[in-house]
């Protein structure tokens, strides 16, 4: 079975090159491949014998399929998983025709230090694990023949991050091949110059390369199409007369009349073709989305998007999917990206690493900003085993593949250098910042540069010294916002980390107005942590260099000048498990948890992000007799709020100056609490939690009940206890265990909890606070898929999804 579907593979590979072969042909390159965790030297080459090995698609992560570990040299700030080294292995034929074409791997991303081969010739090294690069293969393939390309990963050298990064080749490959003349890897530049109502000018600058051994004569132009697939534009048709051996670069202009502009609220997308012909003949065709768009920082008033106002409500975002660790995933990152959206995320700033590509063209498509970050350091190490030991024969050609990658995405405005780089604090950093930017502006000046900085006095902030920023992104320290315009005149700000707030979905101290700093900055008074690991959801637990989320709202909501702010951090993520020690192993930094599931600040955040009404009322009604309980409510568009216990009133509440929730300190009685938010002294909303009996059921609600039978697509599963009335349990927790018939399989489990110690790959998971998520995922194959869930004492919950 397994060699019928490798010939298959084969030959869907070879259909699709021979059926392109006279353009460009860009084949999916992640099915089919083999793969051994461990080190063999011999693997490299061709006539290894590796039946033995396991057969498996890309994306993968190897370190997310391991058991958590206090033992693993990464350790919990690196998320308590396995580094180690791995082999991939794949064989696939090119056909007679390809022998006088150009055919090169692209790599989106390998972590870390990886290494190729084709047919046992040495292609290179890369060691960033964040970055992408490719190999020509021409030389070297076997035409008609199988061909055997192989990659070592290296990650054994531990620790080498500040959080989990995951292993392996963790995001998409692909397989291109081309005519002898062509446009190079991201030889096609669009910008937008000139925009207004009546026309926008769209420049397009060209990198043609030749590969051959003697000049050409070709045409080479450009057609715009716009969303509906409508041509509305095309460039003048350029003959190019003499493209000497090696390449040839050419800049032209086209316009668009009456042009739909792209923005957070409408992201409208166009898509220019650009195309060379010879003697008549289409040699190349690459296809380019963009999005027609301006902005500009003001000192004074901040951030504009087409020329109108925009605050910059983002976050910061690592790279990993929780359970399905750091493999890119389309469905994950959509649902990610869903979850902040709805909560009034505009901006995303990826911190501290280039994203996937594929992750950058969802931001267009759904309408987000992109701030894309080159590194976490430079020559001076955070960990022993760091990018610091490539800085200085890698910094160059990585920071250049960021920008050629992620030039023409829309979604992407600023670039960012670094992150809290320890050369600011001396002269080293004035150096080597202006290098950076130099590198960044000799290929894109549409697009400003920045650099999270945390020293914000100019006689200590080395970095800014270099004169290179465009604009200061400063990270926290959001009690001298005032004197920054004075300490820097005529700069623009951004606020590029807010908050690290601290949080666990569910858990309540109280009392919630006293303020806790953990951990503690050396001054105050040691916090003693939970002894179930947790930290209290209401908006008053941080750490010493943060703030709460409430503050950090405010302080920028209250200067003009602040463009916005990166909350950190949008999602919680695997690592870095702040302020615990083991066996956390993720972190609690998020607005939603690891799981995907919202905390309580998630509606702070919608409250004030979204225009959508909102009125929100936590904690649960589960709590014992003669407790104290402190209720909190996030409401907008109402001008009050009146509370009710069992149908009697507590009484209204606005919200005061500088404060965005309203608060009652009520003596718990079991039953009902209810909250209904006024306008003009009309009911807007309401909402009531009422007190649950014992566990009695499962609940499972599924995301999506349809997803696609392509081998990658997604559903996530929420799992619910709920009592014999239907209410939801918040506060007893459940095993439960997962099977699945049909075609697909599951693919993670999880709960949100940062102190779960149990694999995220197993099938069986006890609930936190009540929840817990399955995250089923489909094979190349339609068909009903059947998900169980099962408990002691509950019975079972099944769900049906469909895979077409």
């Amino acid at each position: 079975m397994k060699l019928i579907k490798n010939i298959l593979l084969v030959v869907a590979l070879l259909l699709s090159l021979i059926s392109s072969a006279q353009v460009r042909s860009i084949v999916d390159f992640n099915n089919g491949w083999k793969f051994f965790l461990g080190n063999d030297s011999l693997a490299s080459n061709a006539n290894y014998n590796d039946s033995k090995w396991r057969s498996l698609n890309l994306p993968h992560d190897w370190s997310i399929e391991s058991n958590f570990s206090s033992s693993f040299p990464a350790t919990n700030q690196g998320g308590a998983l396995p580094g180690g080294t791995g082999w991939y292995r794949k064989t696939f034929t090119v056909p007679l025709s390809f022998k006088n074409r150009i055919t090169r791997i692209e790599f989106d991303g390998v972590y870390k230090n990886s290494e190729v081969w084709i047919n046992g010739h040495y292609l290179g090294k890369r060691p960033y694990g964040y970055i992408n690069f490719s190999y020509d293969l021409t030389p070297h393939l076997n035409y008609g023949k199988p061909n055997v390309i192989a990659v070592k990963v290296d990650n054994s050298l531990q620790p080498d991050s500040r959080w989990y990064s995951g292993s392996g080749i963790y995001r998409d490959l692909k397989l291109v091949s081309t005519n002898n003349i062509a446009l190079a890897e991201a030889g096609v530049f669009i910008t937008t110059p000139v925009i207004n109502k009546n026309k926008a000018t769209v420049s397009v600058k060209y990198n043609v390369s030749n590969t051959g051994n003697q000049k050409e004569i070709v045409k080479l132009y450009t057609d715009v199409y716009d969303a509906t697939g409508k041509k509305v534009a095309t460039s003048k048709h350029i003959v190019l007369r003499s493209i000497p051996v090696g390449g040839y670069s050419y800049a032209d202009e086209l316009q668009i009349n009456t042009p739909l502009l792209w923005s957070t609220a409408k992201p409208y997308l166009y898509k220019a073709v650009t195309r060379i012909e010879r003697n008549g003949q289409l040699i190349d065709e690459v296809k380019t989305t963009f999005g027609i768009r301006s902005f500009h920082f003001d000192a004074a008033n901040g951030f504009f998007l087409n020329n109108q106002p925009l605050k910059i409500q983002g976050v910061c975002m690592h790279h990993d999917l929780g359970a399905l660790g750091a493999a890119y995933n389309h469905a994950a990152a959509k649902r990610q990206l869903k979850i902040l959206k709805e909560m009034g995320v505009n901006a995303i700033r990826f911190s501290h690493n280039p994203p996937a590509a594929a992750l950058l063209d969802l931001c267009d498509e759904m309408g987000f900003l992109v701030q894309v970050e080159a590194f976490d350091m430079w020559k001076k190490k955070k960990n022993k085993f760091d990018y610091n030991l490539y800085f200085d024969e890698w910094h160059e050609r990585d920071v250049q593949a960021m920008v050629l990658r992620d030039r023409n995405h829309p979604s992407v405005f600023m670039w960012s250098i670094g992150n809290e780089i320890r050369e600011q604090f001396d002269s080293t950093g004035t150096t080597i910042a202006k290098r950076l930017v130099d590198l960044i502006k000799a290929i894109d000046t549409t697009r400003p540069v920045t650099c999270a900085l945390t020293e914000n006095f100019p006689e200590k902030n080395f970095i800014w010294k270099s004169g290179a920023l465009d604009v200061l992104g400063f990270n926290y320290k959001l009690y001298d916002y005032a004197e920054l315009p004075n300490r820097f005149p005529g700069q623009s700000f951004v606020a590029t980390e807010t908050a690290s707030a601290l949080s666990s979905r569910g858990s309540y101290d109280m009392p919630s107005d006293s303020n806790r700093l953990w951990p503690p900055d050396g001054k105050t008074p040691t916090v003693k942590g939970n002894a179930d690991m947790s930290v209290s959801a209401y908006d008053h637990v941080y750490a010493y260099w943060g703030s709460s989320h409430e503050a950090a709202l405010l302080a920028v909501n209250k200067y003009k000048f602040m463009s916005g702010m990166f909350v950190w951090s949008g999602f919680d993520f695997i690592g870095e498990p702040v302020p615990y020690a083991w066996p956390a192993r993720s972190s609690y930094y998020g607005i939603v948890d690891l799981a995907g599931f919202p905390k309580d600040v998630y509606y702070l955040y919608q409250s004030e992000w979204t225009t959508k009404p909102v009125l929100y009322l936590f904690p649960h009604w589960n709590h014992n007799n003669g407790d104290t309980v402190d209720v909190w409510s996030y409401y907008n568009n109402a001008d009050e709020v009146e509370l009710f216990l069992n149908g009697k009133s507590l009484g209204s509440k606005s919200k005061p100056n500088d404060v965005l929730h309203v608060k009652w300190r009520v003596p718990y009685q079991p039953g009902v609490i209810k909250a209904i938010s006024k306008k003009n002294g009309k009911a807007i909303l309401t909402k009531e939690i009422r007190t649950s009996g014992t566990p009695a059921k499962i609940q499972l609600v599924a995301d999506r009940t349809k997803i696609k039978a392509n081998g990658t697509d997604l559903s996530f599963i929420t799992v619910k206890l709920l009592d014999k009335d239907g209410n939801p349990v918040p506060d007893a927790d459940q095993l439960i265990e997962f099977s699945v018939t049909g075609p697909g399989f599951l693919a993670g489990t999880d709960n949100g909890f940062p102190a779960d110690s149990t694999s995220l790959k197993n099938h069986k998971r006890k609930t936190w606070k009540g929840m817990a998520l399955a995250i089923i995922q489909s094979q190349q194959k339609k068909g009903n898929i059947t998900v169980t869930a099962k408990s002691a004492g509950l019975g079972m919950s099944v769900i049906s999804l469909k895979s077409e």
